[in-house]
Formats: structure tokens, sequence, C-alpha cells
């Protein structure tokens, strides 16, 4: 009878920490990253009060199973459920980033200052160091820094990653190199056909970002038009102010050095109906012009101007044809650029972050890094949604893995939810209460024996 009551409060203790587990669950039902437990059962220890024997062909007689009392039960298990991907909740903010497993279970990596920890938690900020960092605990993220000499990431041991620092802040000015001219040139037009010209301008920038203009004008005559040949003529070169940089004294020796062939500040175009381009008259087969800029000195490059992309065509007595920085291939290459500032972060879904500026420029800043375990139920929760590693889950590289590397990936503008499954909760909770009361009930129900036991001697 006494047993009876020792498995009635072993009933209760082991119901109660599932009801604490079952608590912690809904608790945290919003918490970011929160990954559900469960409780496990197991019988203990039994007493045996007469082993087994077995069959005896002799006397005829058939075994006898053992005879057991068991004395209660015991927390087997607490399961986490640290496989199970909440659902998503999209943010909008940039820094906050889901991960997205595929074959293996993937973490943040984290450090406390002294260790390296592990997280679901992809709510992230940059302090004022710049560090990408945690936003409940402020712990530093964890990932893989540019190589400087090859400008890719070096997966080496992992680092904070410090994406906005003053090295990152800026990025350098290019100067142009190339140039490309398109657009309609049409006989009809009276700009063109008129003694001054269509004017086209050239913005160009220096190797310290400085921006110029480059001032053109296309002309023609009646005669040449009906041919198909143009004039282009370089008039003048502006900074930013619009003030010219070529001194009047030699205005036109200047510009004559810098554009067109011999000592002429021009240069006759022709367009060749056959493959559909202008041509330089007098190179058959080229459709470039050089601007040597860098003839004036400073931090000027020479600009290669294509024409293959202008043609002359009716066009309504209207001509179109004008000049951008950029190569034909895609106008970027050569285009030249100021002084980058940088306006924004992106990270995309392998985890590498780029710092955006505002001349158009994107480098790469770093990495972030992912750890994985042979066995990620075996991790330690430590509370702020972090986890270390203990002998069973596996120990962590100093490394890590690229999220990609098995199929995962990195969401930004979302966070991972709990995986609480709020109707499972209840239901156990249902189960959990009728096992206390049940257990409750072996203890008063052995009480009342007792009391029935004691009053024998009445």
């Amino acid at each position: 009878m006494m047993r009876s009551l020792y498995s009635g409060v072993a009933g209760l203790n082991t119901h109660q920490k599932k009801m604490d587990v079952i608590g912690n669950n809904i608790a945290n039902v919003n918490t970011v990253g929160f990954k559900s437990s469960m409780v496990t059962f197991s019988d203990i220890m039994y007493q045996t009060s007469q082993s087994a024997s077995g069959a005896n062909g002799l006397t005829g007689r058939g075994g006898i199973n053992p005879k057991q009392t068991g004395l209660g039960v015991s927390t087997s298990a607490v399961k986490m459920s640290i496989e199970g991907s909440g659902a998503a909740q999209t943010t909008g903010y940039g820094l906050d980033i889901m991960l997205n497993d595929m074959n293996s279970t993937n973490f943040f990596i984290v450090n406390t200052g002294s260790e390296n920890v592990f997280t679901r938690d992809g709510s992230f900020y940059i302090d004022g160091s710049g560090n990408l960092c945690m936003a409940s605990t402020g712990y530093t993220v964890m990932g893989w820094q540019v190589d400087p000499q090859t400008g890719d990431i070096r997966k080496d041991n992992v680092s904070a990653l410090r994406v906005m620092q003053a090295s990152n802040l800026t990025c350098d000015p290019e100067s142009t190199t190339m140039a490309t001219c398109s657009g309609i040139v049409d006989k009809n037009s009276t700009d063109v056909m008129s003694d001054s010209g269509q004017a086209m301008n050239l913005i160009v920038y220096d190797s310290l970002g400085y921006s110029y203009t480059c001032k053109f004008e296309i002309h023609s005559t009646a005669a040449l038009a009906e041919e198909g040949t143009y004039v282009v003529s370089l008039t003048d070169v502006l900074d930013s102010t619009g003030k010219s940089i070529i001194s009047d004294a030699n205005k036109q020796g200047v510009l004559n050095s810098l554009w067109g062939p011999g000592n002429a500040n021009n240069f006759t175009l022709k367009f060749d109906p056959d493959n559909g381009h202008f041509e330089y008259i007098g190179a058959e087969g080229n459709n470039t012009q050089m601007l040597r800029l860098s003839e004036l000195g400073g931090n000027f490059s020479n600009v290669e101007v294509d024409f293959s992309r202008a043609i002359t065509s009716d066009n309504g007595g209207t001509s179109t044809i004008g000049m951008k920085r950029g190569s034909v291939a895609d106008g970027t290459t050569g285009a030249g650029k100021k002084l980058g500032v940088m306006n924004g972060l992106s990270i995309e879904g392998n985890g590498r972050i780029f710092g955006i500026y505002d001349n158009g420029n994107t480098i790469l800043l770093g990495q972030i890094a992912v750890a994985q375990f042979p066995n990620a139920s075996g991790l330690e929760a430590l509370g702020n949604n972090c986890f270390k590693t203990t002998l069973n889950s596996g120990d962590f590289d100093g490394i890590g893995t690229d999220v990609s590397s098995d199929g995962g990936s990195m969401t930004a503008g979302a966070l991972e939810m709990s995986n609480v499954d709020l109707s499972t909760e209840f239901t156990q909770m249902i189960t959990t209460q009728r096992g206390f009361q049940a257990n409750s009930r072996i203890i008063t129900t052995s009480d009342t024996m007792l009391e029935e036991l004691l009053n024998l001697k009445r």
C-alpha cells in the first residue's frame, strides 16, 4: 500500500514536469525562432516477488511468468523539436533574416564576447561600431571576411562581421574610359542641317570622381547628307560648375589635340548601308574615335567613343542621336563613377552581404556563415534563443558552413516564428491534467485504505 503512495507521488511529479514544459511552449508561442519541447515518460524499477520459471516436461507443468510490482513513473526525456521550422513572418526590415533548411538544420553563429553560441533568431541590427548583431542580446554575428587579394570570400575561422567600418562607407571613384554614341540622325532635321549643328553632351569622370561635360555638335550639308556623311565636332569641355577648363588663349588648338584626326577638332562619319553603321571616313570598318582627354593632364583618362549604335533614318525630321558613358555591351564598363557613399546593405540567399553605394557600385563586404550539427537536438538551450554544444550534439569546427552547400538559403526581410502548435499543446494539457488528477486519486484512495487498516484495532 505504501508503494502505491510513492507511485502516485512519482506520477504527480512527472505530470507536473510535463505541465511545466507545456506552459513554457505556450508562453513562447510568439518567440522568434523558438523550438517546442515534448516530455516522454518511462516506468521505473520493479520489485520482483517471484521470478519466472520454465516448463517442466517431466512433471507436465508449464512455465510461470515473473511476478513484479512497478514502483512508479519517471521523466525519460525532454525532446526539443529543433528540426521543425516555424512559419515565416515578413517584416520588411532588410536585416531580419530567416534560415530555410533543406537537408540539415542550420544555425546562425553569434559570439557572446567569450564564446560562440548558436541561434535561429535572425533579428539583427547594426551596432555603434558597425557590427552586425542580434537585436535581443547584442551578440555579434559571425561569418567570413573578404580576402583583400582576391576580392572574394575566404572561408576561414569565423569572425565578427563589421560590415560598416570606415573603409566600407565609401568606394573609390573611377575615370571614364568608354562611351557610346547612339540614336537616329535624320537628314531632314533642321538642327543637324544648321551651321551650328545638333548639340550632344557627354558627361565624364576623372579618376578623383569629378564630373565634366564634353560638348559636341553633329552637322552636315544637304550634299553631304545625301551621301550619309556627317561631321562630329568637339566644341568645349566644362567642369561641374559649367565653366570651361580650356583657356581661351589657345582653345581651338587644344580642342584639335583632343578630338578628330590630325590637327582638327572634328571627324567625319559616313553611314554604311551594308552593315547599318556609321564608319570613320578613311578607316574602313572603324566606328570608334578616341577622345584624348589625357592630354589635358591631371586625372583624366582617354575615352573611346563607339558610334556603332548610331544610324541614319527617316524619323519625321527629328534626330535623337546622343552620347552616354559606358560600353556598347552593358553601359557600365568604362563608364566611370563619382566617389560612392554607402546608402544600404543587401543580403543574398547564400548569406553574402553587399554594400550598396550611391554611385551604382555594389561591393562584397562579407558572408554570414552557419553551423550544422550531427545531432541538433542534443544542443543545450541557454535562453535568449541561443544554444551551445554538448557532448551529444557534435562539435563546432570554428569555420562553419555555407548555407547553400546543401540547398539551404537565407531570406532577408523575414523571421522564423515559433514552431509551437497550439492545438497539440492544448490537447497535451488536457491529457496531462487528467493524468495528474488520476495520480492524485491513487494517493487519496491509498490513504483511505490505510485509514481502514488503522480502524481494525478499534
